[in-house]
């Protein structure tokens, strides 16, 4: 019988859930408890946010079903590894729509993680070699996991930076946000010693670690950080436009084409149009069109063109056609 309250309201609610109606009797045999008992500690998972519904009959089954908030999960041992590597496996690459309330997340449940499971999760990643479709660089997922700590309990982090010419330095900030853009992160914080704000790309930071010197939160320039680096990023290099027809229906290019690139305009049941502006290199637009799967023509930039011409007599010649 388990007498510790506390412990037998936990092993309770993980009976619960478990997708299916638990009668009134299972669950006091389960529990070593009398049936009176499981009606008290339902109605104290309720008081404490649960939503348990009770059936009428003579076994008075009992449920978790879905409720108006999200209230704290009950994990064994098996479900948070598989949890934790899945999030660790998406966090070391920029893929699209792992956003900074997945980190968060990811931060949370490494803090909790028992040693053991620590090691199991450690294990299982290192034998592995995710296959990502993504251009981003890898990252490893402690880098931002300790960024997203210190961002949430507002203390100083100190790590060791790159920059696009490989000059290292060492860095004091007031972290403020992790952005994913789709293809890298990065990360908008204050940097104290040169006393401004700055934009830092997360594959370029080695070391970081949370010094315990707690700030109080500073607002961007633009007072959105999303925005803050948008600027940022197009101070940094040259943007251009460019547009594109596909002999393809807009539905099929759409569910290829990055998210950021935004949806293309149907011109006729098998063809549509794209425009748009990005500060990416042209390489790297022209790859990306090469690989959707498309015919398509570019109608401008004139530059995209070229490489786009250099890049196919390039495969030509590589699959052994001449030129």
């Amino acid at each position: 019988m388990t007498t510790d309250t506390p412990a037998r309201l936990l092993q309770l609610l993980s009976l619960l859930q478990t997708p299916r109606e638990w009668p009134g009797g299972e669950l006091a045999g389960r529990l070593g408890v009398s049936r009176r008992t499981v009606r008290r500690d339902i109605d104290r998972l309720r008081d404490l946010g649960y939503p348990v519904q009770a059936s009428m009959g003579s076994e008075g089954g009992y449920r978790l079903v879905a409720g108006k908030a999200m209230p704290p999960l009950v994990l064994d041992d098996e479900e948070a590894v598989a949890i934790a590597v899945g999030l660790r496996a998406g966090a070391g690459h920029a893929v699209e729509g792992l956003d900074e309330a997945s980190v968060r997340a990811l931060a949370k449940l490494e803090q909790v993680l028992p040693g053991r499971l620590r090691h199991r999760v450690a294990t299982f990643q290192a034998a592995t070699t995710p296959l990502t479709s993504g251009d981003g660089a890898s990252i490893a997922p402690e880098t931002l996991t300790v960024m997203a700590s210190a961002i949430a309990g507002h203390e100083r982090l100190r790590f060791g930076y790159r920059s696009g010419d490989g000059t290292g330095s060492r860095r004091l900030t007031e972290p403020h946000r992790l952005i994913s853009t789709g293809r890298r992160w990065y990360l908008v914080a204050y940097d104290l010693d040169r006393e401004d704000w700055r934009t830092f790309r997360v594959d370029r930071v080695s070391d970081p670690f949370a010094t315990g010197a707690r700030f109080a939160p500073r607002e961007p320039p633009t007072g959105d950080a999303a925005e803050y680096l948008r600027r940022s990023i197009r101070g940094q290099r040259p943007s251009y436009d460019y547009a594109v027809t596909f002999a393809a229906p807009a539905e099929d290019v759409t569910a290829r084409l990055p998210a950021w690139m935004g949806p293309p305009e149907p011109l006729a049941p098998d063809r549509c149009a794209l425009r748009g502006t990005t500060e990416d290199p042209v390489e790297w637009l022209a790859v990306r069109l090469a690989t959707l799967g498309f015919e398509f023509t570019i109608h401008e930039p004139a530059e995209l063109v070229a490489c786009v011409r250099e890049l196919g007599g390039r495969m030509v010649r590589g699959a052994g056609g001449g030129g």
